[in-house]
């Protein structure tokens, strides 16, 4: 069993992970601003009110933990140092606690990998990359975070995210030119990131899964 400390529970990825890994015999400390929006509950799950861009309050619960999973996401485009701030943030806490194993989801449209096709790479340049690039500004600066920390780090860049069922069959797509539009539910999502809570050959990696 490991101990799980849990950011972005009310997410929809951030829910599938934490019914999966309580479901595996994990324990998870959930750390919610709402918890009164937050219906799951569960002998092995804790529930702690909380905000990441204010941490002093949650260093127990980092302590108490041995890996962190950020599933942090904003309902709207617009301008944000959630990613940013939030991960400077828990990556301060880590650090001085001592606490290294982290894990955290980014999005695989930060990059247009070589030899894509000439849609993908107008859909992602033309569309998405300007749609979001707040957002995607913000999570670039959360990446370089994390790799100028000393944590074992997992930086998991997620495709268009579904809510279909978890099958499994997810591969590494990581670097590879994109023909069409990548996709993955968010269960299977949740349950890379599960599978791989202790694998050291993601270590410090950036990963890119799809179907």
């Amino acid at each position: 069993m490991k101990k799980i400390l849990l950011f972005g529970a009310s997410g929809g990825t951030g829910k599938q992970f934490a019914e999966q890994a309580l479901k595996a015999g994990h324990s998870v400390t959930a750390i919610i601003r709402n918890p009164d929006t937050f219906a799951m509950r569960h002998q092995n799950l804790r529930i702690i009110k909380g905000d990441i861009l204010e941490p002093t309050g949650l260093i127990k619960a980092f302590e108490e933990s041995e890996i962190v999973i950020s599933c942090l996401g904003i309902p709207k485009i617009q301008p944000t140092t959630l990613y940013s701030s939030g991960m400077a943030n828990i990556i301060n806490v880590m650090e001085k606690s001592g606490l290294q194993r982290l894990i955290c989801i980014s999005s695989g449209a930060l990059d247009i990998p070589q030899k894509s096709s000439f849609i993908m790479n107008f859909l992602l340049k033309n569309i998405l990359q300007k749609i979001y690039r707040p957002i995607y500004a913000d999570m670039r600066q959360m990446e370089q975070n994390l790799k100028d920390s000393r944590l074992n780090w997992t930086i998991l860049r997620a495709p268009k995210l579904t809510d279909g069922k978890k099958t499994g069959t997810y591969k590494d797509i990581t670097g590879q030119a994109l023909r069409g539009i990548p996709k993955i539910s968010r269960a299977d999502l949740a349950a890379y990131m599960l599978a791989h809570l202790s694998d050291d050959s993601t270590f410090k990696k950036t990963i890119d899964i799809a179907y």
